[in-house]
């Protein structure tokens, strides 16, 4: 493609981001062609897209916290596998059907993100992202010595037809999933754009991000929004994890409190633009696809990790506003070649 041509349709994409009703129709054309997708897939891959609809909401609730509101939060997976818990024990000791546990499960993250968050917000930088670190770990363990939690064997999910405790579903299956995941994260995009974007409440949140002395001298209460935010990520985070336990029917601590989980979600929001809408979605379903992808075709995931190493090495040095910097224009050719230079007179190699 010519230099011209290549020039026009960047200006182009940016002129489609640019317009103030974009997000609107962006996101009502996603959704239409996802609503309608699982009919023109088969079980496998409605999976592979259960899978990205499940990441995208993950990166999206730790981009709340991470990238609106600037805590590098280490601990953000612990919610995910607390959903999953307390959502099997609802059902499993008490009885009740999917619905109810995972509203259980909501309101119990709810008050530990509260308890949680009341201490740990009064750090910032590397103090927060270590005790958050230490409570993710301090609830692995717990939960790998628990009797409630099944310990090291593990917790199994009941998974018939009344489980779900909606009347009009039968027995559970990919399509009932998928649909699950596109509600939860649809719902958790559109309720972030809302809330970030467009009501004063995010502005008082980059606010506090940009410069918490500063909003505070302006009369913004940095605590108690501190303390929304973060419930507010944690409480999606527990959301998804309870509807993924379901989805899997077996649950063990060391797989749904996984560090991994956690790194997961900053590498797809960093990759795909911090403190943005787009991000989380562009980073969630290609680090996803990577990782699914290496595995159809290379027979193993073994080459993901360093190829998730290359492309966070690349966004760093080169594009450290993500994917979205880069449709945006944020980040040129000059930039590229600039940073290049700079890399290569630093260690030497030009």
């Amino acid at each position: 493609m010519s230099t011209e041509n290549e020039a026009t349709v960047r200006d182009r994409i940016q002129a489609i981001f640019e317009r103030d009703d974009a997000p609107f129709w962006l996101f009502a054309i996603a959704a239409l062609v996802l609503t309608v997708l699982p009919f023109a897939l088969d079980t496998f891959w409605t999976r592979i897209a259960l899978g990205a609809l499940l990441w995208v909401g993950l990166a999206q609730s730790w981009n709340m916290i991470g990238g609106y509101a600037g805590y590098l939060d280490f601990g953000h997976g612990a919610y995910f596998g607390v959903g999953a818990f307390v959502t099997g024990i609802a059902m499993t000791e008490l009885g009740v059907s999917f619905v109810v546990g995972l509203t259980i499960a909501a309101a119990f993250c709810a008050v530990l993100a509260y308890a949680v968050g009341v201490p740990t917000l009064r750090l910032s930088g590397a103090y927060f992202a270590i005790a958050t670190w230490a409570f993710a770990e301090a609830i692995k363990e717990l939960a790998l010595i628990l009797d409630i939690t099944g310990g090291n064997y593990g917790m199994t999910f009941p998974t018939g037809p009344e489980s779900t405790g909606l009347p009009f579903v039968g027995a559970p299956n990919e399509t009932f999933f998928y649909y699950l995941m596109l509600v939860l994260s649809l719902g958790t995009i559109a309720l972030a754009y809302w809330l970030f974007e467009r009501s004063e409440f995010g502005f008082r949140v980059k606010a506090i991000r940009d410069h918490e002395d500063a909003a505070q001298s302006l009369g913004i209460d940095a605590t108690q929004i501190k303390r929304r935010v973060y419930v507010l990520s944690c409480v999606i985070a527990a959301l998804f994890g309870g509807a993924n336990a379901y989805y899997i029917t077996f649950i063990h601590p060391n797989d749904v409190l996984a560090p991994l989980i956690t790194d997961q979600m900053i590498i797809m929001a960093l990759l795909g633009g911090l403190g943005t809408i787009g991000g989380p979605i562009i980073g969630g379903v290609m680090i996803f696809l990577l990782n699914r992808l290496s595995s159809l075709f290379l027979g193993s995931s073994t080459l993901y990790l360093p190829l998730i190493g290359l492309l966070i090495m690349a966004t760093v040095l080169f594009a450290p506003s993500g994917v979205v910097g880069i449709l945006r224009g944020e980040v040129g050719r000059d930039d590229v070649k600039r940073n290049l230079r700079e890399l290569g007179e630093k260690f030497d190699i030009l």
